[in-house]
This record gives structure tokens, sequence and C-alpha cells, in this order.
């Protein structure tokens, strides 16, 4: 059995969470690959709306193992809160939530650190969830960070205080004023109460998953947009957001990779700094925020908003190996009367180009659109493909012509009983 990867195609915020809830009863294993409290995935049944920002989105589901991979960066602080709040849903998490030895910790001075970094950037700050995925993953790579695993050694306090010490000489050269004595306090009693649960060798967890033919689910967090090495650099993430995060983030042979899953919105979103050729800096822009709900699951903060971008769909397309797309928040664009899809790219010196480029961000770029007929009406009640409106049945295979991937989900509201699947649509078998 293979393990399949679904990953999010723009900036991040498209509606993951829902979908790995929504498919989760196909899959024995749910699996974190890398990202940190800075995503938040929102699920909504049965009239409740939860957040979740580290734990995988298979938790709900009371059969399902729950991994959080070696390439996820751990707040144990906010993993308690996320425990805490999922009390009231009776989950046994110390059995069915598994946390990598491996995954790197997230300790009070990487959060001070993070916001003073920014402070210092001044007018030229990333837009950053300041919860110190960056500087978390910078003591990863200079091989000085501590993992989960260390938690349970005798050493653990002195590798502690020996990181603490560099990273308070690094805020006094930034001049940042902070307390650490009361955030250490809230931080100890979040690493008690994370060694109560099940610390693993996540990588032989996957892979005998696989052996035993059990089917996996590998969920990406942020945006491919976003990723470190093939997003609009330097306002990305600080790690690989693309379905070769899942190998690097879970310990699993790229062979093992089986359908990739790209999640996109019906539009385009983005959070934060930097380049967003389609952004609707107008009306229409604050009309679909409005609709879509289009505030920051994490940080509360509105989320610019813009026509779907199809230079950068094919882009994030081609590098992930998207086998099926899974088409979100649809509903949002029932108000519009025409829609507009940015097709292709208009230079300074009057080049068009229907490539996405990284280097945008030094460059001024026009969008070129093709306007269809909208909707305009509600799709509430609607279940099945048949019954859409005709123009959104137009939107999708002018979609699906252009990006040569099906669509094979549709998402008409928030709710996971909101969601019309397709004939063509292919998943996993439960073991």
């Amino acid at each position: 059995m293979s393990v399949d990867v679904l990953l999010g195609l723009q900036w991040g915020d498209e509606g993951k969470g829902k979908i790995v809830d929504f498919l989760a009863p196909q899959y024995n294993v749910v699996a974190r690959f890398q990202g940190g409290p800075n995503a938040g995935h929102t699920l909504e049944f049965d009239n409740i709306k939860h957040v979740l920002h580290q734990i995988p989105s298979g938790i709900f589901r009371k059969d399902i193992t729950n991994i959080i991979g070696n390439g996820v960066v751990l707040d144990p602080v906010i993993l308690r809160k996320e425990i805490q709040n999922l009390g009231k849903f009776n989950l046994d998490l110390k059995s069915n939530l598994h946390i990598s030895k491996k995954a790197q910790l997230i300790i009070p001075t990487h959060r001070l650190l993070d916001a003073a970094n920014e402070k210092a950037k001044g007018d030229k700050k990333i837009g950053s969830t300041l919860k110190g995925i960056g500087p978390a993953y910078q003591d990863k790579y200079s091989r000085q960070g501590l993992r989960v695993g260390d938690i349970v050694s005798s050493g653990f306090q002195v590798k502690y205080k020996t990181l603490v010490q560099s990273h308070e000489a690094m805020l006094r050269f930034l001049e940042f004023e902070y307390d650490l004595p009361a955030l250490e306090n809230e931080f100890f009693n979040a690493i008690e109460f994370l060694s109560q649960f099940k610390l693993v060798d996540s990588e032989h967890l996957v892979n005998q998953a696989v052996i035993d033919k059990k089917s996996v689910l590998a969920e990406g967090a942020q945006g491919s947009l976003l990723d470190i090495d093939f997003g609009s650099y330097p306002f990305v993430t600080s790690s690989s957001t693309m379905a070769a995060g899942a190998c690097t983030g879970l310990g699993i042979a790229p062979r093992n990779i089986g359908e990739v899953y790209g999640i996109f919105k019906a539009y385009c979103t983005r959070v934060g700094s930097g380049p967003f050729p389609t952004e609707l800096d107008n009306d229409d822009g604050e009309r679909m925020r409005k609709e879509g709900n289009e505030f920051g699951a994490t940080t509360g903060r509105p989320r610019r908003c813009g026509w779907l971008d199809l230079p950068a769909l094919k882009y994030t397309i081609m590098i992930n190996g998207v086998t099926q797309l899974f088409m979100m928040k649809a509903d949002v664009l029932n108000i519009f009367e025409e829609i507009k899809v940015c097709t292709a790219y208009r230079y300074q010196d009057g080049r068009q180009s229907d490539r996405f480029v990284g280097d945008m961000v030094e460059q001024s770029i026009e969008p070129v659109y093709k306007t269809l007929k909208g909707w305009n009406r509600s799709l509430e009640g609607i279940s099945s493909y048949k019954d859409f409106p005709q123009e959104l049945k137009d939107y999708v295979a002018f979609l699906e012509k252009d990006l040569g991937v099906p669509i094979n989900i549709i998402s008409t509201g928030p709710d996971r009983k909101e969601t019309v699947i397709r004939d063509t649509l292919k998943v996993a078998e439960v073991n």
C-alpha cells in the first residue's frame, strides 16, 4: 500500500483540514509531515467548528492512528492547549496520537527571536505568524536544536540552557526586551504534559504501516507557493511544503508515494507580505473576504483576496506531481455575476507568459484575465455534481482543460457534509 499526500497548491488556507477530515475514514493512518503551530486547519461538523494547529486532522476519527512526523516543529505549550481543547470530544489521544522523537521543539526564546527579527526588518518584514517557526528550523539546520526525544534525556536541562544562552546573545544584539521566566514556567509544565504521550520513532511506524498494506495519508501544512525553495522567496515559510517534503518529513521512500491530492480555492488568498499578482484591492476583494470569512485561523489577520491564478496553479501542480485536484470554497463565488481567471502574466516590457516565476518579487506583473459567467446563486443543499448550475460546471471544465488534471471534489461550504464528489475520485481503501 502506498502513501497518499494531501497538500495546498496556493499560499495556504486552502481548506486542507476539512478534506483530511472528510477523507480520513478511507485511511488507517494520518500523518503531519512539516510546519508547526503556524498552521490552522479548520474542521466543521455536527454544528461544531474546531481549529487544529499541530495535531493531524484525522484526530476526530477514533479508529485512525495520527502521527506528528519528524518534519514538524512542535510547540509543547500550544500542543497542550490543543489537547485540552479537545477534551470535550472524549478522544483517546494517549492511544491514537503518536509524536516523532525527531520532531524539533519550539522553545520560548524561539518565539522571542521570531518577534525580534520581524521587528528589526521594519517595512521589509515577511509577515511571520511569530510562532517561532523560522528560528526553530534555523536551529535544526545549524544542528543545535532540541528534539522531542531530548525531553526524556537526563541531559535535557543542560541542552536547553546552552541553546537559550545562544538565543539571549542574539536578543541582546537586537535590543529586544522580554520576560523569559514567565514563559519558561508555562513551557516546562507543557514539557511534563508532553512526556505522557507516545513519543516514537515515527518513520518505523509509517513504514510498517506500508508493509502491512495499511492506508496512509500524509497531511501538509501551509501551501506550495510558500515552500522554502519554490515559493515566492523570501516571503515563504521555513519548510518544504511540497510532496517531496512528505518523504523527508516522515521518512518514506519516493517509490511509496501514491496519489497526490492538490487542494486549491476557487479564488486566491494570501496572508502577510509578498507578491500576489491577482490581488483585488477593491470592492470585489472586500466582498470576497467577507463572503469567505477570510481571516487567519491562527493569527486572525484579514487575508488578501484575488481571482484564481492559473500560471501559479499549473506550476505547483507540476512540481508536486498532482494526480487529483480538489476545489474548495466554490460557494464564495456565488455572489459574482462574472468571474475572472488569470491565464497569463504581462510584464513591463510587454512580454506575456503563462509561466510562474520565482523572482516575481523583483518584477512588476499585470495579470491577463479571461472572464467567465458566474452562476450567481446559492449551492446550498446540492449533493451531486449533475445538479450544479451549468455555469459552475463550465468553470470546472475550463479549469480542467487548462490544468490537465481532474477536479474530483468540489467543496460548497465549511461543513464536512458540504462536499460534492465526482465519480472519478480515487482514494485508498481501509485495510
